[in-house]
């Protein structure tokens, strides 16, 4: 995503949350999809936070010390192992000038909304994130597949190389066969 403001958007580190105070800086952000208002102040995620740091679009204070890109990955890191696949992913998904915001259930990890469509409909695309190499039980993100797409969207997977690429795989339906004994190829149709 391209950055159409020039202002660089000043943040504080409260309680381990980025919090947005001028008013000015929280329309800037909240136009283009970031953070979620609470009472007065614009509250931006921890993929949110190190997305606008990366870019160069934030300067993040705690107390009166600035906080850099590196030094909070590290942070985040040290709590969650899963901050750096999210931030990868989230990154992607922004600079292809998606507006992506936190998943809501089902396992998902992030909800996408088609380009030109935010604050006008709902999101369209439900991400679950995968790191490559790592098993997944189907049964259960069947079962949240399914649920989604009762609700109109659309389920991504994103698979993260080990390299750091990403490759999206839109899901249509599954279908799973009974397991029996008596279970032989023709049985399957691979047209």
């Amino acid at each position: 995503m391209s950055f159409d403001f020039e202002t660089k958007i000043s943040a504080k580190l409260i309680n381990e949350k980025t919090v947005v105070i001028n008013p000015k800086m929280q329309n800037i952000l909240t136009e283009r999809g970031f953070g979620e208002s609470e009472k007065d102040f614009l509250i931006l995620n921890s993929f949110e936070t190190l997305y606008l740091l990366y870019n160069d679009k934030l300067e993040l204070k705690k107390v009166n010390k600035t906080i850099a890109f590196d030094e909070l990955i590290q942070k985040y890191i040290q709590k969650n192992d899963d901050i750096l696949t999210r931030f990868l992913l989230y990154r992607d998904l922004r600079t292809k000038g998606y507006v992506v915001k936190d998943g809501f259930g089902f396992g998902s990890d992030f909800r996408v909304y088609e380009r030109g469509n935010y604050g006008l409909k709902d999101a369209k695309f439900i991400i679950f994130a995968f790191n490559e190499g790592t098993q997944q039980k189907l049964g259960k993100l069947y079962k949240n597949i399914e649920q989604i797409t009762k609700m109109g969207k659309e389920p991504i997977i994103a698979v993260i190389e080990r390299r750091g690429e990403i490759i999206y795989y839109k899901i249509n339906k599954m279908n799973f066969l009974e397991n029996k004994p008596e279970l032989e190829m023709r049985d399957f149709n691979f047209n």
